[in-house]
């Protein structure tokens, strides 16, 4: 009852503030001799039209990584470095983030620079170009070439929210970025950065009157957005589909889920968060896919699952705040798998998501994964920086204090509540399932029906496990012939 009440206050100041100047403002004010700016536009690669993904994104590493009107890019790099600062952005498909910090006596002047680049942007061809052909390369070089778990990721989420804002990888297309110009740039800019998108963040030892000044610059941005609000309707799922990305690589990833009516402030959320660390915390070993898949059969190298949307999975041990969507995805993400084992390894993940289905968590892991959350939230924002981040956020969703929202519903929440929300949310069947491999015809033609997939070890295991791997390996995952295709990685995002 307690969070409910403050998080209707949160509200209700939120739209004080948006009638009286716009933005909404969160504060952070404290001791600490550094300054974090952080600047949240609620809007992003949503926003995109059909034929430009990629357009939001763009807009904003011109702002954070081009030059003002007065400085180039390189005089502004040559300006920050004495004070050990940067401006930094983020676009995901709601969000646009624009972030600094700065020690309090050189806060003038990275305010200057930094207000100089969101307001009063330079829009040079020079860079317009660079950004463009580094955005490209990211696409033909990183993405496709370099990351085979983030790509088979992002290309699961395209699927999931194919013909909806959110049916796009934020970067774009190698082919739509090709076509986007600057004058792309500041149409979209001129469009959706306004006062009503702003939530102007700032943490640390500012002065009132600063804060003041901060919200009158901004409030030279145009008063409203005129699009639409979104509307993001996911298509239901009749069969479960796989996807293979062939691309020359040694291991197969796999990127498994579906959407889910469940997101921050929803009344099952807190029990959806405990099923998340039980079957599958990210980057921790106690999880049970991990368990399974990894420890006990030492496979490979990861078996996570989530309810949110975590990009860069592989550099980050916690999720990156300020990517907050108004729909999420629960997903299964197992990395990598060799070749000969990769169909038992896809089996196996569904046989235990099909487990956690019908018999939910024990008691004794519900108690233990309960008190490790009640803990692990106070690791998600443990510096000014992220506190102040999750605090948008928590605006973004109408909830309080993300630690305290957590921590209240953790003390009320029981172990039926839990398998309860297991069961009305999750399944085991109508899956997207999206694979990287070499072998793709090999892969379809193991995956489809009951089998049999086997599997060799190099060193005896139990006769429990053994016994348990027959019954994996005959276990139909449920997709069929015609549920399967094949694409090569070139036409990714090309």
């Amino acid at each position: 009852m307690r969070w409910l009440l403050l998080a209707l206050t949160l509200s209700l100041c939120a739209f004080a503030q948006t009638r009286a100047s716009q933005m909404r403002i969160v504060a952070l004010p404290g001791n600490s001799p550094v300054v974090t700016l952080r600047l949240v536009f609620t809007t992003g690669a949503a926003r995109d039209p059909d034929d430009k993904p990629g357009l939001a994104r763009l807009t904003a590493e011109m702002l954070a990584g081009g030059g003002s009107k007065d400085l180039t890019h390189n005089q502004i790099v040559e300006a920050l470095f004495p004070m050990a600062a940067s401006v930094g952005s983020q676009v995901d498909m709601e969000m646009t983030t624009f972030s600094g910090a700065t020690h309090v006596d050189n806060l003038e002047a990275y305010y200057k620079i930094f207000l100089a680049m969101l307001l009063d942007p330079g829009w040079r061809e020079d860079d317009f170009k660079r950004l463009k052909d580094s955005a490209i390369n990211s696409l033909r070089v990183g993405m496709r070439g370099n990351n085979d778990e983030e790509l088979g990721k992002e290309v699961l989420l395209s699927e999931l929210y194919h013909g909806t804002p959110y049916g796009h990888y934020s970067v774009g297309s190698v082919t739509a970025l090709q076509k986007i110009t600057i004058d792309d740039l500041k149409q979209f800019y001129k469009q959706h950065y306004t006062q009503s998108n702003l939530i102007l963040g700032i943490a640390g030892g500012y002065s009132p009157a600063f804060l003041d000044r901060i919200k009158k610059d901004f409030g030279a941005l145009p008063a409203n957005d005129s699009a639409p609000a979104l509307a993001i309707r996911p298509r239901a799922i009749e069969h479960t589909h796989a996807l293979i990305v062939e691309k020359n690589t040694r291991s197969v990833a796999y990127s498994l889920g579906f959407p889910i009516d469940v997101k921050r402030g929803d009344p099952d959320y807190p029990a959806l968060l405990v099923m998340q660390s039980y079957f599958g915390q990210h980057r921790e070993s106690g999880g049970r896919l991990f368990q399974r898949i990894r420890e006990i059969r030492g496979i490979n190298y990861g078996d996570y699952d989530y309810i949110e949307y975590f990009p860069r999975g592989g550099n980050l041990l916690e999720p990156p705040p300020n990517v907050a969507r108004g729909s999420q995805a629960f997903q299964i993400w197992i990395r990598p798998a060799e070749p000969p084992q990769a169909a038992f390894t896809l089996r196996l993940g569904v046989y235990e998501l099909n487990k956690l289905v019908k018999d939910g968590i024990p008691q004794e892991d519900f108690d233990r994964t309960k008190e490790f959350l009640s803990k692990f939230v106070n690791v998600l924002t443990k510096t000014k920086r992220a506190e102040l981040a999750y605090a948008i956020d928590s605006l973004y969703y109408g909830i309080p204090n993300y630690n305290s929202y957590v921590k209240d519903a953790l003390a009320k929440l029981t172990r039926d509540q839990v398998n309860t929300a297991i069961r009305k949310h999750l399944r085991a069947d109508r899956l997207q399932i999206v694979a990287v491999t070499d072998h793709a015809v090999d892969l379809k033609r193991q995956i489809v029906g009951a089998g049999p997939s086997t599997i060799e070890y190099n060193s005896p295991k139990p006769a429990e496990i053994l016994a348990e791997d027959k019954i994996v390996g005959a276990f139909d995952i449920g997709v069929r012939p015609e549920d399967i295709e094949i694409v090569p990685v070139e036409k990714v995002f090309e």
